[in-house]
């Protein structure tokens, strides 16, 4: 079994539905509010756990109702919470997500997010020296992702990071990275690059090229670009209906680290295929795949 080590956020989701977003000042009337599990690092454990892998989380949550939730939804998707700290004077962290024509908008209060430690990375090092990849995003503290990042090198696992959400990296960090995964804006932030240079459809490419690191470019329905002997492959996206894209990022993400075993193309592959799947259904989690669905999905492609 595939084992991977997630080193992540762990928020509660509080969705609402709305036919459009609202401009400043204005109120509408929302469609549906719901509560669910989220945060990048939790999302990606989930995905990678239904993909069939072993699958532990380095995180924190609160001592509240919002915790005792996200703590009980992991454990019953086989996720292994020994390393997430459980803090009894913080909140767990929220994101704030409005859905509306297959779009979101989120604003994140990363609360007991904030308060994952260098110190938690040391002491999952056990994890880590025997995982067969590591997933890192950028909704903790920068200095432990700098951390994992220097650990997993130290015992030569390969690192993967969602340099969500984006800021500028030093190249001696981005080094350190087997993969480095954002969209096309996420990519001109994190190289210290104006994101402009990135909207047309052929800037990213420079961009890609720029990067001390191998990038693993995503293009939502597009699908994804990598570089395989310097040259610039595109994996065609999957046409399906898009319901809710939140997640769907973290799905990719996690596909990724699963299948990498197989080979770089045959990873970004089943990684579209697992993201194409996860926009169908309502909530970051809730629409995440399982194993058996990708590999029908990849098995229709075929015929």
């Amino acid at each position: 079994m595939t084992r991977i080590v997630v080193v992540g956020s762990i928020n509660m989701d509080l969705v609402t539905q709305a036919p459009r977003f609202v401009g400043p000042g204005e109120t509408i009337l929302g469609e549906r509010f719901l509560t669910v599990p989220g945060g990048k690092g939790a999302n990606q454990a989930v995905a990678a756990a239904r993909l069939g892998a072993e699958v532990a989380l380095v995180g924190a949550t609160g001592d509240d109702a919002f915790g005792q939730q996200l703590r009980q939804g992991l454990a019953a998707e086989n996720v292994d919470l020994a390393h997430v700290a459980q803090l009894d004077d913080c909140a767990s962290g929220t994101a704030s997500i409005t859905v509306a024509g297959g779009e979101n908008q989120i604003i994140v209060v990363p609360a007991a997010n904030a308060r994952v430690t260098p110190a938690q990375v040391e002491q999952a090092q056990a994890l880590i020296a025997r995982a067969d990849a590591v997933l890192v995003q950028m909704e903790i503290p920068l200095e432990t992702v700098e951390a994992t990042l220097r650990l997993g090198h130290r015992f030569g696992v390969p690192v993967i990071l969602n340099p969500a959400p984006a800021q500028k990296l030093p190249a001696a960090w981005l080094q350190l990275a087997r993969y480095v995964t954002p969209n096309q804006h996420e990519l001109a932030i994190l190289l210290g690059a104006d994101p402009d240079e990135a909207d047309s459809n052929r800037d990213f490419l420079v961009l890609m090229r720029r990067a001390p690191c191998p990038v693993v470019l995503t293009r939502g329905a597009e699908g994804a670009w990598y570089r395989e002997q310097g040259e610039a492959i595109h994996q065609a996206g999957f046409d399906v209906a898009v319901v809710d894209s939140t997640g769907a990022g973290d799905t990719f993400n996690a596909a990724l680290a699963v299948f990498l075993s197989e080979g770089l193309p045959t990873a970004v592959r089943k990684a579209c295929a697992a993201a194409a799947l996860s926009v169908g259904r309502l909530g970051a989690q809730g629409g995440m795949p399982s194993l058996h669905e990708v590999d029908r999905l990849l098995a229709r492609q075929r015929d």
